[in-house]
């Protein structure tokens, strides 16, 4: 999982180790409770927290939102005698989550009329998003950031019962009509610091203050008001503006210098509820586990039934398979691609050949002088160009090729410079493939793909006296093929629930210019010390965002739509050609991209608008298909919270919920797999629908019935389709394939993407 900032490279690690035992031997647990149990002499569920503990002191937060329990610090004695109450119905202990625009509005159409949904014009849409609140967990907020600009926005709903906390750098008063909360939530992080307070740090103040630079540009992607003449460094220049730039934003900081804890990220959610956010947006995540022992999707759950619209980062992870995190099918779980806008940057080698990259270095250059160049091939942490690992004699005054991987690439550029080196070519290899990410590198330097990467290593040795020239470009637009599939965009099989296609779609998510924290320079190394009001960044992180301010957009268009309708229109109207009108692409390989990288497509918010049909979902139907897994009843209690709940509806078969996409698994015994769903017409009365079906020749697929008839608005038809693996396909085991069904007349296509997979059961 590689990063272009340098403090979240630092992450990973951490995942695999029990959180906090470096420091104490007390560690910070989650304890879920049988509320319904609270005895009545306690006033409220705090105060019967308080009391099961022999330090009052040690509890943390109580959760009443998204969660009946609480955030408690314990030794092992203490949490012996807890495990022994009847009224615990699970302890897990607290984990560590990680973190995973001028040109993105444009690709995505929304800069033009959006001739919207039908009778209504794009003024109407900006007069109806005033209303809705997005909020943002991550790492706070730069309130002085122009992208959250209040001119012209009207008063704050009033249904809204947030706040903006103050802190020792935070004045609730930079807090306006358009950012309208800020908060924070540190207890979790403290805890694992030993319980020091973060005041002594200063680069860790408990305010809503981003000190890091992430949350000002995801918050500012969803929602920030118009920018004009926004670049990071000359670069991408332009109007900055967020997806629904009359939306509101409220903050929740529950990152920090180690990352994201658990308990910190369920007491926002569950604050973020109370205060009476619309859609929630967490550029965050932490790994794969069954979904009771997910913060994040027992979080989402609740919002969901609040009918709140949760977008969540499919992670870093990939191109490796089976990488996603936040697969939880109520939560809408977003991949990245590219946009059609590039930095490029050239490598002009001693044998006359000129390389195309990509860069976004903004100093003087190196000259019209070619100089050395260096390449320590056998030396692994050398040729990584890891810290202390070049030696200054060697490198000094030239140009140093270093391969991508292990630490940020920022950081690999830091490195030469402190080398004494005079720029560097940062070479990916089969990993990474041929996407380029830019970055805004302290010194002169080019980000080259795969196989130019080899063909400049090759250069260094076979020629004796290897020399290279970089410049730079500037920026282009209309970049084709676009987009394409990122590579470090976290991919499917889904390993939660198989039955689930999952990502849901891609958004744009590589060299994404947003608004940024005024603390921290472009690159986030500590030795950088450029200010920049704008910054250009990459990551799953970044396409989050864009689908969050899109369902703000479909929020206010439709407010009576649950979050799975909303869901589902911007699922099935996805595209899923390039600007070459050819089958999307995938950066890792250069090959076509499937749907366990992209998902139903690349969001359209103009069609997304007036879907035609969508496949709805209730909180009964997510229960059901939570009951028809292997969990226990109190396993199942732990996601829904509530207390009466029996599982006496499960499906034979977790495909079954009603999902806009299909995922279906064959096996040795297992030949056939029907699903049956069913469509809610959301376009005119009188609308007739006829099925199409594309596939793989080794799977038959039937439809019935093979045309839909709603004669009413709201009205609703199930279909049935059954997919028959064919005999003799033993050869197919281990392998995937992907297909089609999509429902169409002459105004609507509603397209669900299959995946088949034959697995050994």
């Amino acid at each position: 999982m590689e990063m272009a900032s340098f403090r979240w490279s630092l992450l990973v690690p951490l995942l695999l180790l029990p959180c906090l035992t470096v420091f104490a031997a007390k560690q910070t647990y989650i304890v879920h409770m049988n509320h319904q149990q609270k005895p009545t002499s306690f006033p409220t569920h705090h105060d019967w927290y308080q009391s099961l503990s022999t330090d009052p002191s040690s509890l943390i937060y109580s959760y009443n939102n998204a969660f009946h329990g609480f955030a408690i610090s314990l030794d092992p004695n203490q949490l012996a005698s807890l495990r022994r109450s009847d009224s615990v119905l699970a302890i897990y202990p607290d984990s560590l989550y990680s973190l995973h625009t001028t040109r993105s509005p444009e690709f995505l159409g929304l800069d033009s009329d959006l001739g919207l949904w039908p009778g209504h014009s794009t003024e109407d849409l900006d007069q109806a998003s005033q209303d809705v609140i997005i909020g943002v967990l991550d790492t706070g907020v730069w309130p002085e950031s122009k992208s959250f600009d209040d001119m012209g926005i009207p008063p704050v709903p009033s249904r809204w019962l947030g706040a903006c906390e103050s802190g020792p750098d935070f004045s609730p008063s930079v807090c306006n009509k358009k950012l309208i909360g800020a908060r924070s939530f540190s207890r979790g992080y403290r805890m694992a610091s030993g319980g020091r307070h973060t005041t002594n740090n200063p680069n860790q103040i408990e305010s809503p203050r981003d000190r890091d630079g992430h949350g000002t540009h995801t918050a500012s992607t969803a929602a920030g008001s118009h920018v004009a003449n926004a670049s990071l460094l000359g670069y991408a220049s332009g109007t900055a503006r967020g997806m629904a730039t009359r939306a509101r934003v409220a903050t929740y900081k529950v990152c920090w210098s180690t990352g994201c804890f658990g308990s910190d990220i369920l007491a926002g959610i569950d604050r973020a509820i109370a205060d009476g956010v619309d859609v929630l947006s967490l550029s965050l995540g932490g790994g794969s586990s069954p979904y009771y022992r997910d913060i994040i999707a027992i979080g989402a759950f609740a919002a969901m039934e609040k009918g709140i619209f949760v977008s969540c980062s499919a992670g870093n992870s990939g191109p490796g398979r089976a990488t996603l995190t936040n697969v939880a099918p109520w939560i809408m779980t977003v991949a990245a691609g590219t946009l059609d806008r590039d930095f490029p940057a050239y490598a002009s080698l001693g044998n006359g050949k000129r390389f195309a990259g990509v860069s976004l270095y903004s100093g003087k250059g190196m000259g019209t002088k070619p100089v050395g160049l260096v390449y320590s091939k056998g030396n692994e942490t050398s040729n990584l160009c890891l810290p202390d690992s070049l030696e200054s004699k060697r490198v000094r005054g030239k140009v140093v090729i270093c391969d991508r991987g292990i630490n940020a690439r920022v950081e690999k550029g830091a490195v030469v410079r402190d080398a004494g080196g005079l720029g560097m070519i940062l070479a990916n290899t089969a990993a990474s493939g041929e996407e380029m990410v830019a970055d805004s590198h302290l010194l002169p330097a080019v980000a080259v793909g795969w196989k130019t990467g080899d063909l400049i290593r090759e250069y260094t040795r076979s020629d004796p006296n290897p020399t290279a020239m970089l410049s730079f470009g500037g920026t282009v637009l209309n970049i084709r093929p676009s987009p394409v599939v990122a590579a470090f965009s976290s991919r499917g099989p889904n390993v939660v629930t198989p039955q689930i296609l999952k990502p849901d779609v891609i958004g744009p998510g590589v060299n994404i210019l947003a608004s940024w924290s005024e603390l921290v320079g472009p690159t986030g190394l500590k030795n950088d010390t450029r200010k920049a009001q704008f910054n250009i960044m990459s990551g799953t992180s970044m396409s989050c965002p864009h689908i969050s301010g899109v369902a703000a957009l479909l929020k206010a268009a439709h407010p009576k739509w649950s979050p799975s309708a909303i869901k589902s229109a911007l699922m099935t109207t996805a595209y899923t050609s390039d600007n070459t009108k050819s089958p999307l692409r995938d950066a890792a390989g250069g090959d076509i991209s499937t749907p366990w990288a992209h998902g139903s497509g690349h969001v359209d918010p103009h069609k997304a608008l007036n879907p035609g049909l969508v496949y709805d979902a209730t909180p009964d139907d997510y229960i059901t298909f939570l009951c028809s897994l292997d969990y226990s009843i109190d396993q199942v209690k732990a996601i829904t919270k509530r207390q009466n709940i029996t599982c006496s509806r499960r499906f034979a078969d977790p495909g079954e919920l009603n999902y806009p996409s299909f995922s279906v698994l064959f096996g040795t015994k297992k030949r056939v797999v029907r699903y049956t769903r069913e469509l809610t017409n959301v376009g005119p009365t009188g609308s007739v629908y006829n099925v199409a079906i594309g596939g793989p020749s080794s799977v038959g697929v039937t439809v019935k019935p093979t045309k839909l008839v709603f004669k009413e608005v709201g009205e609703m038809k199930k279909y049935t389709v059954t997919f028959v693996a064919k005999k003799g396909l033993s050869r197919m085991l281990g392998t995937a394939e992907f297909g089609w069904i999509v429902w169409r007349n002459e105004q609507y296509q509603v397209r669900s993407p299959v995946s088949y997979e034959w697995l050994h059961h």
